[in-house]
């Protein structure tokens, strides 16, 4: 007989014991998927919750050129003095149990954030254990979030997801707009030396028409959202914004550009020569001079030419210099603006405090009391550039400068 059997015979029946089987488990059809989640506050301080849920059946028919098209999402709204109790006050509107598992936008409406702020609003969404924190955060600039998660999208079925990819395309390509996650901005919040800085998205048109149908089934929609600046935030309230060429440069400093187009002058045009950039490395520094931190920032970008509206001879190493050294002072100068703009609302929102902790820890325990009031604002930053052009693309010579001479 082999003992060996019989003694693990007793162990095999106890672990089968242990095994817990399916008792977790969620039919889909009992589930309600929420893509997105508006925050607001109303004029009695309740909170309203608007939930964006997805109708996969509708989705589906209208992925498949169905004749009976019906929303791709179904939208809720009710109100509460907690997030919690406001998302729990939906489930009386809605048949499912609400899943969080794949919301992946989160909108504040910009009244709430400029009067109350933001620091209040994350603690149910960090600890519930559905709702991730990589979840983009955004602002409805001039807008309420309940009128934003409300707008249908054209390219996108779901307009959760076009507001991800407008703001992950335009990171790829543009470099004004950047997506920042609850992660992010709660780090930011926790932070004594960072600020946030949430990216803002605009609503053109009417709201009661973005919302129907027929406003999709035209080549030109009446209502649509747009990527619109960086919100400057200030101890969790919302107090400024960022919009073109500054945006951008914070984007710089907190080395966020991925790709971007930028235009600089040649003799005597204006933005003749546009310079691609594919890729780009910021630092970040801090160091004591007399007792005072100071702050340097070193950009180093690499690009290509993009587009040239007069003749330049790019065939000469001097002339690429030349544009490299435009470059260079056009990139500082965003740069330098940025700093300028976020100085005056007294918001660190660079993270230079945190450099100032790293490289000098005991400076930073005196410095870090009156830091945005007083030694930002003051705070003196030496920004260095280095911009290479990698190549022309697929012309050395344009064909400008044909038509220069036969002229």
């Amino acid at each position: 007989m082999n003992y060996r059997k019989l003694v693990y015979l007793p162990m095999l029946i106890m672990i089968l014991f242990l095994l817990s089987g399916c008792w977790s488990q969620k039919e889909l059809t009992d589930i309600a998927f929420v893509s997105a989640l508006g925050i607001d506050k109303t004029d009695e301080g309740k909170y309203v919750g608007t939930i964006q849920v997805i109708n996969p059946s509708n989705v589906a028919a209208t992925a498949q050129g169905s004749g009976t098209q019906s929303t791709p999402v179904t939208i809720f709204s009710s109100t509460g003095d907690t997030i919690t109790e406001t998302v729990r006050r939906s489930t009386a509107k809605v048949s499912r149990r609400l899943y969080f598992t794949h919301t992946n936008l989160l909108v504040i409406g910009e009244e709430l954030a400029r009067e109350e702020g933001i620091e209040l609003l994350f603690d149910a969404i960090d600890r519930d254990p559905e709702f991730r924190t990589t979840t983009t955060v955004v602002i409805a600039h001039g807008a309420r979030a309940e009128d934003f998660v409300k707008i249908l999208s054209t390219l996108e079925k779901i307009p959760a997801n076009n507001v991800i990819k407008v703001l992950e395309s335009s990171e790829k390509r543009w470099g004004e707009h950047a997506a920042f996650s609850v992660h992010d901005v709660i780090q930011s919040l926790v932070s004594p030396g960072k600020e946030p800085v949430i990216t803002g998205f605009i609503l053109k048109g009417e709201v009661n028409q973005g919302k129907k149908l027929e406003n999709l089934q035209q080549s030109s929609p009446d209502t649509k959202i747009e990527a619109n600046g960086i919100g400057i935030f200030k101890k969790g309230r919302l107090v400024d914004w960022l919009d073109n060429e500054p945006s951008r440069g914070a984007l710089w400093v907190l080395n966020k550009i991925r790709a971007t187009a930028i235009e600089v002058d040649w003799e005597e045009n204006k933005d003749a020569i546009v310079y691609d950039l594919i890729r780009q490395k910021t630092n970040v520094s801090a160091s004591m001079k007399n007792n005072q931190p100071t702050i340097t920032i070193e950009v180093n970008g690499e690009g290509q030419i993009g587009e040239l509206k007069v003749p330049v001879n790019l065939n000469d190493p001097y002339v690429l210099l030349e544009i490299e050294k435009k470059l260079e002072k056009e990139i500082k100068e965003e740069i330098e603006d940025s700093i300028r703009k976020a100085q005056e609302n007294q918001s660190d929102i660079f993270g230079f405090g945190e450099a100032v902790h790293r490289s000098n820890p005991n400076e930073w325990k005196r410095l870090k009391l009156d830091w945005n009031e007083v030694h930002f604002p003051e705070l003196q930053a030496e920004v260095t550039v280095n911009a290479f052009i990698r190549s022309t693309e697929l012309r050395n010579k344009s064909y400008l400068s044909t038509m220069e001479k036969d002229g």
